[in-house]
């Protein structure tokens, strides 16, 4: 399993290695004891698998506040999306940076997003299926959302009209955030 660091710190890229064979392949998504071997001990307790049937839907930028703030680690099923992390940890050196990788079936790359970024993303591709580990349990009282096309974020999205959630449609924009979250130092 490869892992890297992005230009955002503590928000990694993860390459799964794959087995390949004329039957197709195997691939193991998550192994504690590698991730604790690269400094990562994290408890997931909820695991979450949406669809999007068009190319084009937009979801997020989302985040769970502070007592239940969740890191995630997101792949996807099938398809392809583009995934954004932004941080938005008051006093990071970064602050209001993103980054953003493709994700799809076929480079069976992950992005791990701690606590403390918003998280949304782009489907590129028809039935889109997004499959992502929690480390706390929804709770729908520390939800939040900051409209995906507030920040200067280049989705990928190819001259496609985004398809929002009338939830994302009428989020706040990010000049208004005022961030529960704060950084900590380096992770």
């Amino acid at each position: 399993m490869r892992v890297e660091q992005t230009k955002l710190d503590g928000v990694l890229l993860i390459t799964p290695k794959r087995f390949e064979d004329t039957r197709g392949f195997f691939s193991e998504s998550w192994n504690k004891q590698v991730m604790a071997d690269a400094g990562l001990d994290i408890d997931w307790v909820q695991d979450n698998h949406s669809m999007s049937a068009q190319a084009g839907t937009v979801r997020g930028l989302h985040f769970q506040a502070p007592p239940h703030a969740q890191d995630k680690l997101v792949r996807c099923g099938r398809g392809a999306l583009f995934d954004v992390a932004v941080d938005v940890r008051r006093g990071s050196p970064t602050y209001g940076k993103w980054v953003g990788y493709e994700l799809s079936f076929e480079n069976g790359r992950q992005l791990l997003i701690p606590a403390g970024f918003l998280h949304g993303f782009a489907t590129l591709l028809p039935n889109t299926e997004i499959i992502y580990k929690c480390s706390d349990y929804y709770a729908p009282e520390c939800e939040g959302a900051i409209r995906f096309d507030s920040m200067d974020i280049n989705w990928k999205l190819g001259g496609l009209d985004p398809l929002l959630s009338e939830k994302d449609s009428g989020a706040q924009a990010f000049s208004e955030f005022d961030s529960p979250f704060v950084w900590e130092g380096s992770s």
